[in-house]
């Protein structure tokens, strides 16, 4: 097998590479000063009594980046390397094209992906997100998931940075059940649990079954031999087929973004959240007209409960009462009075001032978290279809969690760009080992045009789609069993003992980051 020789200075650049080196590098530090930009603005009408907050939230924010700038690294360097194994592109060529187009996917993601994981965690942590022990989840998190991306990356072992974010949100979900017993915690919302971990597990597998058989009906239908050789030593493929493989790789970078991406973005605004609540509580750019829509709305919701409420009372804490609900998921004679009490109290709150922007700081964190818990219950009555509520009850307290998501659950542009940032810089940095790994040490023979078409080709429609679902998938499984798919397809053989190391981080990942996340958590209580 030919093996690729990697350029290791700036001098093994043509003046077209250097160009577009040059031109990212000034993207990413166009994008820095942005984010730098747009955070001290939105800092300056803060009022902190000490220095204390933004040394944590500078210190919360660098290790943030951190986990992203490890996954860019750690994840993207699957996009590449079937072009850079097929000749298609110059490994920095295609290492500045992927970071590019991690870049944009980052910045059109919708955050759907980023909240579905954070629904992972206990409710009470999730409120709580300024307290010692919502720090120490942060610090946990963040932490566990870059210590495991970066064992796995020091031995070439394609990992999965998603199934190892979402195994240290398990392990802080145990342990803060552990540290409270069976009182006081929602602990680990299993229901989503499944949810996302049937995505981790099927996408591999769709991977490697797909990639397979496409690479077959690809063989059926397009006859030409060239497309099924080992490539040529430093020879391009035919221009259609080079159009293909760096199309394909777009996708998956493009994906990946989109996707990946947004599970740093979820950690940073809760580090936002918890340190300066005053600025990024609430959406801030909910104008006057959507903050009107969301008073009439929140109306008919109040309305619509009643309904349903009969005679049970609130009681004196209406969001304890509902909070107890989503943390126990069981139904009590008064949650649903005690949801309406709930929205009344957000509506009351919200209505002196002309948009939620305008919310007294001193009553932000208390209205984001009453609007969390109610959006919580409301899911969680979606999910048990109890009370039963009729169909036009249904859409409009539907729309409503709609209202309140939109209030509560959003990213800054700054936030996007910043992610974006890390990533492409990640992917710059450390590519190579995972390059080789999949390039090298995955089939017996060198991976061919057809193998690399077809297993990007499914990566970057499975990515695609989870996405488009809220679904986080995993680049790495998806990639690099679609490759061991093409290779088994196309009876090239396999490399049985990177197979079994990548079984084995496969199976290691979700045990290992959920025993360190829990450990940490535990840990930085005592810190903090």
């Amino acid at each position: 097998m030919n093996q690729i020789v990697f350029p290791n200075t700036r001098a093994g650049r043509t003046p077209g590479q250097r160009l577009a080196f040059l031109v990212f590098l000034l993207t990413i530090g166009a994008g820095a000063v942005y984010c730098v930009m747009h955070l001290l603005e939105d800092l300056a009408p803060v009022r902190e009594s000490s220095a204390f907050p933004y040394i944590l939230l500078g210190v919360a924010l660098l290790i943030a980046l951190g986990f992203e700038f490890v996954n860019g690294f750690h994840d993207t360097a699957n996009a590449v390397a079937t072009v850079i194994y097929t000749h298609s592109l110059t490994p920095n060529l295609a290492v500045v094209w992927s970071g590019a187009w991690n870049f944009i996917g980052v910045l059109v993601s919708s955050g759907a992906v980023a909240f579905g994981i954070l629904q992972l965690l206990p409710v009470e942590l999730i409120i709580g997100v300024g307290s010692s022990q919502g720090f120490a989840m942060v610090f946990a998190l963040l932490i566990a998931a870059i210590i495991w991306n970066l064992g796995t990356w020091a031995l070439g072992l394609p990992s999965s940075s998603s199934h190892t974010l979402i195994g240290s949100v398990i392990g802080v979900g145990l342990m803060n059940q552990m540290l409270h017993g069976t009182n006081g915690t929602s602990g680990v919302d299993w229901s989503q649990a499944v949810s996302v971990g049937k995505s981790l597990l099927f996408s591999p597998i769709i991977g490697f079954v797909l990639a397979g058989f496409l690479l077959y009906v690809l063989k059926l239908v397009v006859r030409v031999p060239a497309l099924y050789k080992e490539p040529k030593p430093n020879t391009p493929p035919p221009f259609w087929i080079r159009c293909l493989l760096i199309l394909t790789c777009t996708g998956v970078s493009f994906a990946h973004g989109s996707n990946d991406g947004q599970k740093g973005m979820g950690l940073i605004m809760l580090i936002l959240i918890g340190t300066v609540p005053t600025a990024y509580a609430l959406n801030k750019a909910v104008t006057s007209g959507e903050t009107q829509t969301f008073l009439a709305v929140s109306h008919s919701a109040s309305e619509a409960l009643q309904r349903y409420a009969g005679d049970a009372s609130p009681g004196a804490d209406a969001r304890a009462r509902v909070e107890r609900y989503v943390q126990t998921k069981t139904l009590a004679p008064d949650s649903v009075a005690s949801l309406k009490a709930l929205i009344d109290s957000i509506d009351s709150q919200i209505r002196p001032s002309e948009t939620i922007a305008a919310v007294p700081q001193g009553n932000v964190r208390n209205v984001r978290n009453e609007m969390y818990i109610a959006s919580e219950a409301l899911r969680l009555m979606g999910k048990q279809n109890a009370p039963a509520f009729a169909p036009n009850d249904r859409a409009v307290l539907d729309n409503y969690r709609h209202q309140l998501d939109h209030a509560t659950k959003f990213i800054p542009t700054w936030v996007k760009v910043a992610v974006a940032v890390a990533l492409g810089l990640g992917t710059m940095v450390g590519w190579k080992r995972i390059v080789v790994t999949v390039g090298e040490r995955i089939g017996r023979t060198h991976l061919t045009y057809g193998q690399g078409a077809s297993a990007e080709l499914v990566a970057m429609v499975t990515i695609g789609a989870a996405d488009a679902y809220g679904l986080p998938v995993s680049t790495t499984h998806v990639l690099s069993s679609g490759v061991a798919g093409t290779m088994a397809a196309n009876g090239s053989g396999l490399q049985w003992r990177t197979v079994r190391s990548l079984a084995l981080a496969w199976v290691l990942t979700l045990p290992v980051s959920i025993a360190l996340a829990g450990l940490l958590f535990w840990i930085f209580r005592g810190i903090f």
